[in-house]
């Protein structure tokens, strides 16, 4: 019943073939929905929201009315992988991590890759994320990565893409962990009919692959968060209690003869590895940001002599460039002699002057993006965009051509999403398809471990291509099958 008006878009849809047939990994999941009224899919939203409200998942949300804490909005029907799709995702995932891994490492090395003309010096040299204090520093295990969330999004055709790297301090994952366990009591019916990989040993591999940084048997472990007006302090202080590690801030660290402490009741405790959820040049003041009310003096010399690990390390930064992301399949290629396994959407780089003249005369077409944005910010998406603010981007790109790159409008695949009526207590509403993203996150230890889950993003807004928390979007729980 709930099933009979969703009617597909031009964009590849995840549930729905475009003969209108069920795809085999939703077949148990659409019987159930079309034999539920309304009403019943209500309710459980409503618990999964109450749940989610006691458990104090909120992030917040920066305006010009200032800062509001508030519930990520969470549609409560799963999006569903197969695993086959899945098996082919998590070998591609893997290659691009052990790419961006050897590219941090030669960059911050020999650079090779700018000797050999793959990517050019000024690319590199002009990105705020790379970080020359970091010229000729060794993280520990020659691991850069030790976190990353990349985005990935399908076309029209229903292959995937990649659309960005997130390598600083990509966040998350709480939602996904939390949101699999709310789904638990929602669909535990569900749950028994297919075969659902589990998330919940997530917090177990992320503190191995920290402890797996050190030489000690037992290393100290913290995590080192910004404070509690960051707009991810929840996720730090969820990952730090299923961890079992403190969760500090910069005033409980200091810095002693190259060593880092924290401070306890009963003394000084030697620190050995920090999993940083600060940006990297608020972290020394002495050698970054001298503004900085977030850093710990002294800990750039600690990291560079090898007294302490930090996760993930210093300069990753670069690797979130979007005009360096643009010459990852170039890495995949020079560094592992391989063909990527997932593309990465078409890219024009605004610094080109070919590429730019393209963009110029097709903005009303293309999505342009700031280089080194994040949050759906600073971004054009052309066909929605009005003529002053196609012109405004013009004269951005005209006036910082390295600043931007574009990309062809990719029609996201869709889901399908709760959407409420004028009174949604009062039955009004239906399942329509909304456009997603993936983020699926990788932990970078001993060997590559990649979450079976992912955060969708959906775009709850009709139409809407920005599925960003910021820009109003939403999540929903994640199913990878087993074989």
């Amino acid at each position: 019943m709930l099933l009979a008006k969703y009617h597909t878009e031009r964009a590849f849809d995840e549930m729905v073939a475009k003969d209108g047939s069920l795809r085999p990994q939703y077949a148990s999941l659409g019987d159930r929905l079309s034999r539920m009224e309304l009403g019943e899919l209500v309710r459980r939203k409503g618990r999964a929201e109450r749940a989610l409200f006691a458990s104090g998942i909120t992030f917040t949300l920066y305006g010009k009315e200032g800062s509001q804490d508030r519930i990520l909005p969470f549609d409560i029907i799963p999006r569903i992988i197969r695993a086959d799709e899945w098996a082919m995702l998590e070998s591609g995932l893997v290659q691009r991590t052990l790419a961006l891994n050897a590219f941090l490492n030669d960059i911050y090395g020999k650079q090779h890759i700018v000797r050999d003309g793959i990517i050019p010096r000024e690319v590199i040299e002009s990105s705020p994320g790379f970080l020359k204090p970091c010229l000729g520093v060794k993280p520990p295990r020659g691991i850069y990565i030790h976190i990353s969330g990349t985005d990935l999004v399908r076309g029209e055709d229903g292959n995937y893409m990649v659309l960005e790297d997130n390598l600083r301090c990509p966040s998350g994952v709480s939602y996904v962990l939390e949101n699999r366990e709310v789904m638990k009591q929602i669909f535990p019916e569900l749950f028994r009919d297919l075969r659902v990989r589990p998330v919940a040993n997530y917090p177990i591999r992320l503190r191995q692959a920290l402890e797996y940084l050190s030489d000690r048997s037992q290393p100290s472990l913290v995590l080192l968060t910004p404070g509690i007006y960051n707009s991810a302090y929840f996720e730090h202080s969820f990952l730090a209690q299923q961890m079992g590690i403190p969760l500090v801030e910069n005033t409980d660290l200091f810095v002693e003869n190259d060593r880092v402490f924290m401070k306890t009741i009963r003394g000084p405790r030697p620190v050995d590895v920090i999993y940083r959820r600060t940006d990297d040049t608020f972290l020394d003041p002495t050698v970054f940001r001298k503004d900085s009310l977030l850093g710990v003096p002294g800990l750039f010399d600690a990291y560079r002599k090898g007294n302490v690990a930090l996760a993930n390390a210093l300069g990753t930064g670069v690797a979130d460039d979007k005009v360096v992301y643009a010459y990852v399949p170039d890495m995949i290629r020079y560094y592992l002699g391989e063909e990527p396994l997932i593309p990465n959407v078409p890219t024009y780089l605004c610094f080109r002057e070919n590429d730019r003249k393209y963009v110029l005369r097709n903005l009303h077409k293309m999505v342009v993006k700031a280089a080194n944005g994040a949050g759906g910010y600073g971004m054009l998406i052309g066909p929605q965009a009005t003529a002053a603010e196609r012109r405004a981007f013009r004269e951005k790109i005209q006036k910082d051509p390295r600043g931007y790159i574009a990309q062809p409008v990719v029609a996201l695949s869709t889901a399908p999403t709760i959407v409420s009526g004028p009174v949604l207590n009062a039955g009004e509403g239906s399942i329509e398809p909304r456009h997603i993203d993936l983020r699926p996150y990788i932990v970078f230890g001993k060997d590559c471990y990649v979450l079976p889950s992912g955060l969708t993003r959906v775009a709850l807004r009709k139409g809407s291509l920005v599925v960003n928390s910021s820009q109003g979007g939403g999540t929903k729980d994640t199913w990878v099958l087993e074989s």
